[in-house]
């Protein structure tokens, strides 16, 4: 008995800090404590491509074009955005690579940011 306590108290301590909610592991909130806002039109310049450069650009570039997929121009990310590849890939839908790859999915709300963007028709804005 005195040795499975340690082992069970353990156990306990650790479920305690799993969630299997992404949303309260990544709140859609920003950096200024702002929530996420994706009424209106997306800013391109502004909301999508601060969230490529973070999480797509490191592996998508001219000069690393990791699955065959360069994200360095306007045009190359709407073509990827509208040929629904973009989108499958973030929401890692099956039938996608889900990307970022080796990495943890995209908040709620980048991911909802990406979408509005595609759903206006990647204005380049």
């Amino acid at each position: 008995m005195k040795k499975i306590f340690p082992i069970f108290l353990m156990v306990l301590l650790l479920q305690s800090c799993n969630y299997d909610k992404a949303e309260l592991i990544y709140p859609t909130t920003g950096p200024s404590g702002s929530t996420c806002d994706t009424a209106g039109i997306v800013s391109y310049s502004q909301k999508v491509v601060p969230i490529f450069q973070t999480h797509c650009y490191s592996c998508h570039t001219v000069a690393f074009q990791s699955g065959g997929i360069a994200m360095s121009t306007y045009a190359t990310e709407k073509a990827i955005a509208l040929n629904g590849k973009l989108l499958g890939a973030i929401n890692h839908a099956s039938g996608f690579s889900a990307m970022p790859q080796g990495s943890l999915k995209l908040s709620s709300c980048q991911i909802a940011t990406i979408k509005k963007w595609i759903n206006t028709g990647c204005l380049n804005n």
